[in-house]
């Protein structure tokens, strides 16, 4: 499916990267539910000016859309990507706001089909082996581990290393500002998913200045 409107031509004219290259853009990517479009483009800014480019919105609000498209006109620099898609429309909802990227907690037939029509980088959420090796056999290697710590965190990405090693993963669901460094340690893991980085009352409270401290100390702890 073509791409329709002024945010989607400018995505198209940006180019699109692929998802390898947006998971190693940046070691955390702030996985973000917006109750309010008014703090979508400050809250973009502060994550990007701490050093963490790549966003994820996620369905989980009727204003999401809304925050996605503030995001993407007013912080150009944000790579932008919608999370919590679940059904083709929300793919195609996705691309013609010209989001970067979209993320799934998991993956159908459909979902497979709507990204291949929208040419959206896509990550789809995997929890078992079985669930990975069937994303590969549609042609993905790069996977959301979704929920991560319910799925066996650390110990469960070192045992996928061994019988799948071309896929690498973006572990998201349980993972903390105190343990995402152990994840990113693991050499199939190219980035995490994370919620700290925008608690909900700093948002509420449009504390940007300490959003974008617990930004710059995730992108630091992850370099050391």
């Amino acid at each position: 499916m073509a791409l329709d409107g002024e945010p989607a031509r400018a995505a198209r004219e940006r180019g699109t990267m692929d998802m390898q290259s947006i998971m190693t853009a940046a070691p955390v990517i702030p996985v973000l539910r917006i109750d309010d479009p008014v703090h979508a483009a400050p809250l973009a800014r502060a994550l990007v000016d701490g050093g963490l480019p790549v966003l994820e919105i996620t369905l989980r609000t009727p204003c999401a859309m809304d925050a996605v498209a503030a995001m993407i006109r007013e912080v150009p620099d944000a790579i932008v990507g919608v999370g919590t898609i679940l059904q083709p429309e929300d793919m195609r909802r996705a691309a013609d706001a010209g989001a970067a990227f979209a993320v799934s907690p998991g993956l159908t037939p459909a979902l497979v089909e709507a990204a291949r029509d929208s040419g959206l980088p896509f990550l789809p959420g995997v929890m078992t082996p079985g669930e990975a090796m069937q994303a590969r056999e549609y042609g993905f290697r790069a996977l959301k581990l979704f929920p991560a710590e319910q799925a066996g965190g650390v110990p469960m990405l070192k045992a996928l290393a061994g019988p799948l090693p071309d896929l690498t993963f973006c572990p998201t669901g349980g993972v903390t500002q105190v343990s995402f460094t152990d994840y990113l340690a693991l050499p199939n893991v190219a980035c995490v998913g994370g919620s700290w980085l925008a608690p909900a009352d700093s948002v509420a409270a449009g504390d940007w200045e300490g959003i974008k401290a617990l930004a710059a100390a995730a992108a630091a702890s992850a370099h050391i």
